[in-house]
């Protein structure tokens, strides 16, 4: 469920998102009729995890989304054992608000931390300082057992120290789950403007990936392992829902600009909402602007694009099925470059550092 209210937009963020606070209860009365117009697509079906994104879902007041929740539970069958998972900033998770999502059946957090550096954090635009940041992973720990924190790394002058100061400090709190973003250019944002204007300069490609294998060496020497390009979990913690995704299983987005992914009998379908707020709360039991029925084509790129992302990897036979003439020359070369390994058990899977080049692999691997 994509919950678009910010306080302000971040420099590096390209999101959808608006800032009209006192837009809460239109939009959460649009999102009851939308949910009511979805009641077919629920229906049956049971559901294994909830996803609050953003925008930033710690922003509004728990109450509206537990009238949420108690509305999809009449609709469909939440499982007892379903992940609900609320992505929060730590200036909004006192002990007060912590309590209350734990009450309305939150049981997974995801705190955009993004550093516990002052200076690196003030660099980013991020309304917290380091000491917050310490303090609100120490009580959320105490009510949450399942909390994933996110990091950023290449901030404006970062350093290496800095960004081992940030992966000390998240493996000090024993956390079951870390993601680790490396600094992305948007076209649009404000970053972008103020690094084609000279007014910032931040780390290159080659400072971004040393970080990135930095992170990976650390979490996985402490424990973590690294389970998505992104993404690092201890046994048991892995999300539910960025598994879900990865793994292509139907899903249903609900709010603006949020996607879908559904499947009827043999056909998949990929469907968006209006990205725009104004527009979705005019109609939004019709907020759909987008629906694309996967080609065979498609669903292939997609189920080698996802799989490589992930460290189970994708079963070379099955790869090498797709192909008339199977490219073994470009997999050796990514073997010799330490990018790919291919398991005894018949797995192709990328290493920490072909992570780097997710994408380009999987596109050379495509059929042509």
């Amino acid at each position: 469920m994509h919950i678009p209210f910010c306080r302000e937009r971040c420099s590096y963020c390209d999101f959808f998102l608006v800032t009209r606070r006192e837009l809460q209860p239109r939009f959460f009365t649009a999102l009851r009729e939308e949910t009511a117009a979805r009641r077919a697509e629920l229906a049956g079906k049971s559901v294994r995890s909830i996803h609050f994104g953003g925008g930033t879902p710690s922003l509004v007041e728990p109450r509206f989304l537990a009238d949420w929740l108690h509305q999809l539970d009449r609709l469909a069958h939440v499982s007892g054992d379903a992940e609900i998972t609320l992505e929060a900033n730590p200036e909004d998770l006192s002990d007060r608000r912590l309590s209350e999502l734990a009450a309305i059946g939150v049981n997974r957090l995801s705190i955009g931390i993004q550093s516990f550096c002052s200076r690196k954090l003030q660099a980013l635009g991020r309304a917290h300082d380091g000491m917050t940041a310490r303090q609100v992973v120490r009580h959320a720990r105490k009510m949450f057992s399942n909390i994933s924190i996110d990091l950023i790394c290449g901030a404006e002058h970062e350093s290496p120290g800095e960004w081992e100061g940030d992966l000390a400090a998240a493996c000090s709190f024993d956390l079951p789950h870390v993601s680790v973003y490396m600094l992305t250019v948007e076209p649009g944002t404000m970053l972008a403007r103020d690094l084609r204007n000279r007014r910032r300069e931040v780390p290159g490609q080659d400072e971004q990936a040393a970080f990135y294998l930095m992170a990976a060496d650390r979490l996985s020497a402490s424990g973590f392992e690294h389970y998505e390009v992104s993404n690092f979990g201890r046994k048991g913690f892995f999300s539910r829902y960025n598994m879900g995704c990865w793994q292509r299983e139907p899903y249903l987005g609900f709010g603006p600009s949020a996607h879908s992914l559904i499947t009827r009998g043999t056909h998949e379908v990929r469907r968006a909402n209006a990205r725009s707020l104004t527009g979705y709360l005019r109609t939004p039991s019709e907020s759909v602007e987008f629906i694309e029925e996967l080609t065979e084509e498609a669903v292939i790129s997609e189920r080698v694009f996802l799989s490589l992302r992930l460290q189970a990897g994708l079963r070379l036979d099955e790869l090498r099925s797709l192909h008339t003439v199977f490219p073994e020359h470009l997999l050796e070369e990514f073997r010799r470059r330490g990018w790919v390994e291919v398991r005894s058990s018949g797995e192709l899977r990328l290493t920490s550092r072909g992570y780097l080049f997710a994408d380009f692999i999987a596109q050379e691997l495509l059929p042509g």
